[in-house]
C-alpha cells in the first residue's frame, strides 16, 4: 500500500530521551499494527470492488440470454437459451483448466502464458481469485457474442465444441497479447513496447468484442443464411425475432452490466493519483462510467433517427442494437478519453453499425443478432477511436507515466498509438480467422455444424429439445401440426393439449 506508515524505534527513542527504548519499541509496534490494518483494508476494498464488478459482468449473461431469445423466432427459444447457459458452464471449466493460464500465466515470448493451469500455485503476488472470476466473466461474454451470429440453424454439439475452444484457447491468447504484463503488444509491458506505447484496449473492444464478432462472422459465413432469409432474386426477407420485450429487457441488463465491464476493468479502486486529495482512481472509475453512458446514449439516438430516415419507422430493436454498438466501441478507450469524445465515439459507432448491416444485406450474410456487425465492426472502430482521441493525462494515470508513452493523434500525441491500434485489429482478425474459421470449416465437413432443413423448418425446440419454450404462433410457419388438426387448417393462437 502506498503511503504506508513507517516507524524507527532508534529514531523515536532519541526524541523521547534516555531510558526510552522500551517506550519507542511499543509505540512503533502499535503503529506497525495500525499500518497492517490499513494495508489489509486496502486489499479488502480492492478485492470487494473487483468481485462486485465480476458479478455485474456475469449478470450480462442474463442480458445476452434475453436479447438472444427475443431476437430469434419463438420456435428456437429454448435452443438459444440453452446455448447461453452452456457458454457459461463449459466456459467456466475450460477457462479454469487452460484459459486463465494461457491469458495471464507468465510467458517468455509474449505469445501465450505457460503457468497456473488449473489455478496451480494460485493466488500469486499480483492476482487473487477475484481476478480469475472477473476474467472468466469476460471470456464467456466473447462466447455469448458468437452464439448470436449462428443462431437458429446450428447443431447443439457444435455450440459445445466452439464455446470450449474459444474460451479455453482462442480468446485467452488474444487476452495475453494485449492485457498480460508479458504480452508482446501490451501497454503494461515493461520493456520494448509496440511502437513505444503498446496497444490500448482497456476493457476489450478488440479482445472481447472483435474476437466474438469475428468468430461469429466465420460461423455464419460457413453455415450460410437461414432458410427464407433471402429470396432467389436476392431480396432480403426480415425474419424478425418474436419478442421486442425480451430484446429491451436484455439490453437494459447488458447496460447495467457494462458498469462492471468498463469501470471494473481498473480492478482496483483505492489508488490515489494525488496523495491527500479527492482525486484518485475512484475519479477515473467515475469518468469511465460517464464516457460509457454517453457513448451508448449517443449511438442509440443516432440509430433511432438514422433508421427512421432509412425505413420510415421508429424501431425499438434497432435502437437497442445501436445502444450496444456504442457501448462496444467505447469499451477500448472508456478510461482514457474525455466525456465529449465519447459522444463522437457513439455517433460514429451508430453509422458503422448501419453501414455494416447494409453491407451484410448486399452480401447475403445472415446474422440474426447482428453480432458480427455490432461487436466486430463497432469494436474495430473503438480501437481506432483510441488512437485518435486518447488523452495524455489519462493515459499516464491509467497506464503509468513513462518515456515514449504516446496518446491520441487528434490530441497532439502523434500517430504511433493509432499504428498500434491498427496492428491489434489486423492480428485479431488474422488469429480468429485462422483458428475459428478452421474449426467451423472442419465441423461443416464432419456434418456437425448445421441442422437438417426439416429440423430448421420445424424449429429447433420441437426437433432437438423436446418441446416449445411456451405456446406460440409464428405467422410465417405453417409446418407445425398440432394433434387434432388437419393439414392446411389455420394455426390456433393458443393450443391446449387434450386432457389425459
Amino acid at each position: 500500500m502506498s503511503g504506508a506508515i513507517t516507524c524507527s524505534a532508534a529514531d523515536l527513542s532519541a526524541l523521547l530521551g534516555p531510558n526510552s527504548t522500551a517506550a519507542a519499541n511499543y509505540i512503533c509496534g502499535q503503529l506497525g499494527t495500525v499500518n497492517n490494518k490499513f494495508t489489509d483494508t486496502a486489499y479488502a476494498i480492492d478485492n470487494t470492488y473487483l468481485l462486485f464488478s465480476a458479478y455485474l459482468v456475469f449478470a450480462m449473461q442474463l442480458g445476452f440470454a434475453m436479447l438472444c431469445a427475443g431476437s430469434v423466432r419463438a420456435k428456437n427459444t429454448m435452443n438459444i437459451m440453452l446455448t447461453n447457459v452452456l457458454d457459461a458452464a463449459a466456459g467456466g471449466l475450460f477457462y479454469y483448466l487452460f484459459g486463465y493460464a494461457f491469458a495471464f500465466g507468465e510467458s517468455s515470448g509474449g505469445f501465450i502464458g505457460t503457468h497456473n493451469f488449473g489455478l496451480k500455485n494460485f493466488p500469486t503476488l499480483t492476482s487473487d481469485y477475484s481476478f480469475f472470476l472477473y476474467q472468466w466473466a469476460f471470456a464467456i461474454a466473447a462466447a455469448g457474442i458468437t452464439s448470436g451470429s449462428i443462431a437458429e440453424r446450428t447443431q447443439f454439439v457444435a455450440y459445445l465444441i466452439y464455446s470450449s475452444f474459444l474460451t479455453g484457447f482462442v480468446y485467452p491468447v488474444v487476452a495475453h497479447w494485449f492485457w498480460s504484463p508479458d504480452g508482446w503488444a501490451s501497454p503494461f509491458l515493461s520493456g520494448d513496447r509496440l511502437f513505444g506505447t503498446g496497444s490500448i484496449d482497456f476493457a476489450g473492444s478488440g479482445v472481447v468484442h472483435m474476437v466474438g464478432g469475428i468468430a461469429g462472422l466465420w460461423g455464419a459465413l460457413i453455415e450460410g443464411p437461414r432458410i427464407g432469409r433471402f429470396e432467389e432474386g436476392g431480396r432480403a426477407i426480415a425474419l424478425r425475432g418474436h419478442s421486442a420485450s425480451l430484446v429491451v429487457l436484455g439490453t437494459f441488463l447488458l447496460w447495467f452490466g457494462w458498469y462492471g465491464f468498463n469501470p471494473g476493468s481498473f480492478t482496483k479502486i483505492l489508488i490515489p493519483y494525488e496523495s491527500g486529495s479527492n482525486y484518485g482512481q475512484w475519479s477515473g472509475i467515475g469518468r469511465t462510467a460517464v464516457t460509457t453512458t454517453l457513448s451508448g446514449c449517443t449511438a442509440a439516438l443516432t440509430t433511432l433517427f438514422g433508421k427512421r430516415l432509412l425505413s420510415g419507422h421508429w424501431m425499438v430493436t434497432d435502437v437497442c442494437n445501436g445502444l450496444l454498438g456504442g457501448f462496444a466501441a467505447i469499451t477500448a478507450g472508456c478510461s482514457v478519453v474525455e466525456p465529449w469524445a465519447a459522444i463522437v465515439c457513439g455517433f460514429i459507432a451508430s453509422l458503422v453499425l448501419i453501414g455494416c448491416n447494409k453491407l451484410a444485406e448486399l452480401l447475403k450474410y445472415d446474422d440474426p443478432l447482428e453480432a458480427a456487425q455490432l461487436h466486430g465492426g463497432c469494436g474495430a472502430w473503438g480501437l481506432i477511436f483510441v488512437g485518435l482521441f486518447a488523452n495524455e493525462r489519462y493515459v499516464n494515470e491509467v497506464y503509468g507515466a513513462s518515456p515514449g508513452r504516446h496518446y491520441g493523434l487528434f490530441m497532439g500525441g502523434g500517430g504511433k498509438l493509432l499504428g498500434a491500434q491498427l496492428v491489434q485489429i489486423v492480428v485479431i482478425v488474422g488469429w480468429v480467422s485462422a483458428t475459428m474459421g478452421t474449426l467451423f470449416f472442419i465441423l461443416k465437413q464432419l456434418n456437425l455444424l448445421r441442422i437438417s432443413e426439416k429440423d430448421e423448418m420445424r424449429g429447433m425446440d420441437i426437433a432437438r429439445h423436446g418441446g416449445f419454450a411456451y405456446i406460440y404462433h409464428d405467422n410465417d410457419d405453417e409446418s407445425i401440426q398440432f394433434p387434432g388438426m388437419t393439414p392446411g387448417s389455420p394455426l390456433p393462437r393458443r393450443y391446449d393439449p387434450p386432457a389425459l
